[in-house]
């Protein structure tokens, strides 16, 4: 299951009605591919769902995973952080056991036996 926070909902339903979207058919695309220096990025898009996508809702939201992202992102929660950093969706995921200094990439304990997505 994955999950998106009160703040993250707020967000993503202000981002597709500023695309002029409906969110009762597009969601937000959680996924990961390989790269970084942790080796697995998140990449988060608003998109319609595809064929072989699990459907979660939350929030009245649609978050939509592939088939192959799913393992990595299981359980994680998507929320919206601002800071002086700067503004954007932060996964919390708990398959996570290390990450880059920045933050933009991380490893799982299984990496060894799956391949980079």
């Amino acid at each position: 299951m994955i999950e998106i926070s009160d703040r993250g909902a707020e967000k993503v339903r202000e981002f597709l009605a500023g695309q002029g979207a409906d969110a009762t058919l597009a969601g937000l695309r959680v996924g990961v591919r390989g790269g970084g220096c942790s080796g697995f990025q998140y990449q988060l898009a608003f998109d319609e769902q595809r064929d072989g996508d699990t459907v979660f809702e939350s929030h009245g939201l649609k978050l939509l995973v592939d088939t192959d992202s799913l393992p990595f992102v299981h359980g994680s929660v998507i929320d919206y952080e601002e800071s002086l950093q700067g503004a954007g969706f932060k996964v919390n995921n708990p398959n996570v056991v290390a990450a880059c200094g920045c933050g933009s990439s991380f490893r799982v304990a299984e990496e060894e036996q799956a391949s980079a997505v």
